[in-house]
């Protein structure tokens, strides 16, 4: 961890998104999504696998740091120079995936042109200052998010981390400026 990073704030992400995920039933409505995509789209052979290829990919590519940074700073400064490296990443752990999970795989791009799309819309909006302890807050939650999806992909542990997309959210609230006078004010998470 940086000096300046807030070492409670992700587990307090992880606990808030989560609960907020769980109500909203974000993992079951992924699941049904690509349920109801492979119904539609997947014939012959590689369709068994097409739903867990589109959640598993939708997950991997939408909680990364690349994704977070790269869409702020699109929508901040129009620098899509993050995006475009990520699209590269993404374009060969697709083609990999799709190896073993099929078709599903193409179909998270869709889930990510909307994740990301916005993201950058909310930044070209947002009044909330971004700044590198926000982004590296963020960060943090979107690899702990990537980590989980490596075991649940490895069969090691199975999380529902689609309930947990919110948590990588929550450092923003954390961020607006009237919290940050109340932290500063109680000396609360780190704050002096």
């Amino acid at each position: 961890l940086s000096p300046r990073a807030e070492p409670l704030l992700f587990i307090i992400s992880l606990v808030l998104g989560g609960i907020l995920g769980e109500a909203l039933g974000l993992e079951t409505r992924l699941e049904r999504l690509g349920t109801r995509l492979q119904a539609r789209f997947a014939r012959g052979e590689g369709g068994e696998r097409f739903a867990e290829g589109f959640v598993s990919a939708s997950l991997l590519f939408c909680v990364g740091a690349m994704a977070i940074v790269g869409s702020i700073q699109d929508g901040l400064k129009g620098a899509p120079r993050v995006l475009f490296a990520k699209s590269l990443l993404d374009g060969v752990t697709s083609l990999i995936m799709a190896s073993s999970l099929g078709p599903g795989v193409l179909f998270s791009a869709f889930a990510v042109l909307f994740y990301q799309g916005s993201i950058t819309l909310l930044a070209m909006a947002s009044s909330v200052g971004v700044n590198q302890d926000l982004l590296r807050e963020m960060s943090i939650v979107g690899g702990i998010l990537i980590f989980a999806i490596g075991l649940d992909m490895l069969g090691i542990k199975k999380t529902k981390v689609g309930n947990l997309l919110p948590a990588i959210f929550i450092p923003l609230l954390y961020y607006l400026p009237p919290l940050q006078e109340f932290f500063r004010r109680f000396h609360l998470l780190g704050r002096g």
